[in-house]
């Protein structure tokens, strides 16, 4: 498998599940900018889309979507327990983590990167964003992971996310468990490993 990727973008998420699971893959960095790959490829080609992840796999398939690549590379190592079983309780409530990720705290923070949002609207997406993390820290009261005791894709989605916060200005004090749980994921050996291949640390 290839993951094509760019540091610290939310392809941080796969490439830390990739290395959880200690699968096989490659790695390949995408100029989100140029819309090329480090060998020159037009990523179009890859990814219609235009942006990461996307995860080609054995057999020249490309995955994109990082909540679909996650879950994907789960499902390779069930005995990992990074991906409860499908058509359990368990694996719904991981996949409302991802959903809400996905949709409240990932395209909230999203939108503070255009350089040409208003003072008006930053105001608002900022009090938004605050919003969902007081729900998040409140959901991680007494749990070291977002569905109790054991860590999950959801977990890595979230670190990466919330990563975001500090390079755009985003104080998370205020949120003391999130940032509790991001000092906790980030001390994962696989985590720190992926930190340290894309230059983050």
């Amino acid at each position: 498998m290839k993951l094509f990727y760019s540091p610290g973008a939310c392809s941080l998420s796969p490439h830390i599940v990739l290395n959880e699971l200690d699968l096989p893959y490659t790695v390949e960095k995408v100029d989100l900018k140029q819309h090329k790959t480090a060998s020159g490829t037009d990523f179009y080609t890859i990814n219609g889309k235009g942006y990461v992840p996307a995860l080609q796999l054995d057999n020249g398939e490309v995955l994109t979507e990082g909540p679909a690549i996650i879950q994907y590379l789960a499902d390779q190592k069930p005995q990992a327990n990074l991906l409860p079983p499908a058509g359990s309780l368990e694996r719904a409530r991981v996949q409302e983590w991802l959903n809400f990720i996905g949709t409240e705290v990932h395209k909230t923070l999203a939108a503070l990167f255009n350089p040409s949002i208003s003072a008006e609207a930053k105001s608002k997406t900022i009090e938004t964003l605050g919003k969902r993390l007081g729900f998040v820290d409140k959901a991680l009261q007494g749990n070291d992971f977002l569905t109790g005791k054991h860590f999950s894709v959801a977990d890595a989605y979230l670190f990466t996310i919330v990563n975001w916060a500090p390079m755009l200005g985003i104080d998370l004090s205020p949120w003391p468990t999130v940032v509790a749980f991001q000092k906790r994921v980030a001390s994962r050996p696989a985590v720190q490993k992926t930190l340290q291949a894309e230059g983050l640390i």
